[in-house]
């Protein structure tokens, strides 16, 4: 299986006139590669996917697939809580290419812990491809029970899970429920270091579209297991991680990416521009962690 671990790029959807701007998100792709970044994450909730037509998602997943070339693996939004759709995305990117899916738990409808389960068993036995459950009970209302996520991970195509519920109990818990070989990604930026010594495997994360570099580098020095360094860099991030939270994700993190000039400040309604009074909070954020100079 493709190793699946440390930083992830939940990539933001660059917008220009109203359209994909598929030239800055090819140039975004490319900078995230040589910063180091472990895998990406295309049309997750940072891409702005729920306001993404059905032909937009597919066309972003292809634009990565096609600008990766192989050199890292891409887990590839494929969501919805109508669990047709997700099943239909999730064929359309095992055959676009796409090492993985991210499926989001089926937000609006909210289901039983058996609707649930029968979701993602339903996409999972059509479609041969690594799939992670996508927790985020703060997005979707719902929560996965950890006895459901266990019965799911019995099956061979549900490999992981990426939890933004901010518990730092989950990782140990899901760990026994699921087995060692259960794939676990932080969901939530600022809870990294404790993610992963409770036993998770890496990060899907937000901070990483701007600052990708220092992210791998505070995970290699978890992974090589210098504590003390790895707890200073999540230290220096930690400025970042808050700021970029400040209002609505992905907002703060595409205004960050548009005062880097790699992309325009465009967004999909409902989505719009960060207040000015946290305008001027993300640019000072940024100046002081050196992200601008």
């Amino acid at each position: 299986m493709t190793k699946f671990e440390g930083y992830f790029t939940a990539l933001v959807t660059p917008f220009s006139g109203g359209q994909i701007d598929e030239a800055a998100f090819r140039d975004l792709v490319e900078w995230q590669i040589s910063e180091g970044a472990r895998g990406l994450v295309p049309c997750g909730t940072t891409g702005e996917s729920p306001t993404l037509t059905h032909k937009e998602h597919m066309r972003v997943v292809e634009l990565c697939i096609d600008v990766v070339s192989g050199r890292v693996p891409i887990i590839a939004g494929a969501g919805s809580n109508a669990t047709i759709e997700a099943k239909n995305l999730t064929r359309h990117a095992k055959e676009a290419g796409a090492d993985g899916t991210l499926l989001v738990m089926p937000y609006y409808n909210k289901p039983t812990q058996e609707g649930m389960y029968r979701h993602y068993m339903t996409i999972a036995d059509a479609v041969e491809i690594p799939q992670f459950i996508y927790n985020i009970p703060g997005r979707c209302v719902v929560d996965m029970s950890i006895e459901t996520m266990a019965r799911l991970s019995k099956h061979i195509n549900i490999v992981g899970v990426k939890d933004a519920t901010a518990d730092l109990c989950r990782p140990t818990l899901v760990r026994r429920a699921c087995g060692e070989d259960f794939i676990q990604f932080s969901g939530e930026d600022g809870t990294a270091l404790g993610f992963l010594a409770q036993g998770g495997h890496g990060v899907i994360s937000v901070t990483a579209n701007i600052t990708p570099r220092a992210c791998m580098e505070f995970f290699e020095a978890w992974q090589s297991g210098d504590n003390f360094e790895a707890v200073k860099k999540h230290t220096a991030l930690m400025p970042i991680h808050d700021i970029l939270f400040i209002e609505s994700s992905p907002i703060p993190v595409k205004f960050a990416l548009s005062l880097m000039n790699r992309c325009t400040q465009e967004f999909r309604l409902p989505l719009c521009e960060p207040s000015k009074e946290n305008s001027i909070l993300l640019e000072e954020a940024l100046r002081k962690s050196n992200i601008l100079q």
